[in-house]
């Protein structure tokens, strides 16, 4: 009995890995397969991408699109940026009505944009607040379901039938510094 026990339960995890895509890093040092736009300085040092603005705008953006997927990264943003994740973009440009955008900046003047929000589309159901620390963004985006984790809690759910594949870019925006690592993505 013992052996089956073992034999269905091995069963069930092939079967449930098996659809399954490894994840793959993003916006790694030295690689072409992503662009820098606007006046924000991006480095990478100490295994952080560190975006750094002082009153001005910028973004990195991934040159190939992608539809479903699930994305993981860290961010550390300080008190002052305005930062966030841009998913499923139309073209290599920032837009909240052509991407998705998951914001960082905890004291946004209107709080139904702090972080965890889908801009415009959705409020965070509830607030985390993540500055001057290390956090995670996990951001899940299938069919027209997308849904926002900030360190394990769901802050944002949108069903949209408009934005099919997309660009995936990250931020920094008025003055300020925001950190990012670990940035991995799984295609579904």
């Amino acid at each position: 009995m013992h052996t089956l026990n073992v034999f269905r339960s091995i069963t069930v995890v092939l079967c449930c890995c098996m659809g399954c895509q490894e994840s793959v890093p993003l916006f790694e040092p030295d690689s072409e397969a992503w662009v820098m736009q606007g006046n924000a300085q991006w480095n990478f040092t100490q295994e952080a991408l560190v975006g750094v603005t002082t009153g001005t705008e910028g973004f990195i953006m991934t040159k190939n699109t992608y539809e479903d997927f699930q994305l993981e990264l860290e961010f550390y943003p300080d008190s002052t940026i305005n930062s966030g994740v841009f998913v499923r973009c139309k073209a290599i440009a920032l837009d909240a009505s052509d991407c998705h955008e998951m914001n960082i900046w905890d004291l946004h003047p209107n709080q139904e944009f702090r972080t965890g929000a889908i801009v415009t589309k959705a409020a965070p159901k509830v607030t985390v607040n993540t500055v001057n620390q290390w956090n995670t963004y996990k951001i899940r985006c299938l069919d027209a379901q997308v849904n926002v984790w900030v360190n394990d809690s769901l802050t944002a759910s949108f069903e949209d039938g408009i934005l099919g594949p997309g660009h995936i870019g990250l931020q920094a925006a008025g003055s300020g510094t925001i950190k990012f690592r670990n940035i991995f993505l799984q295609e579904l």
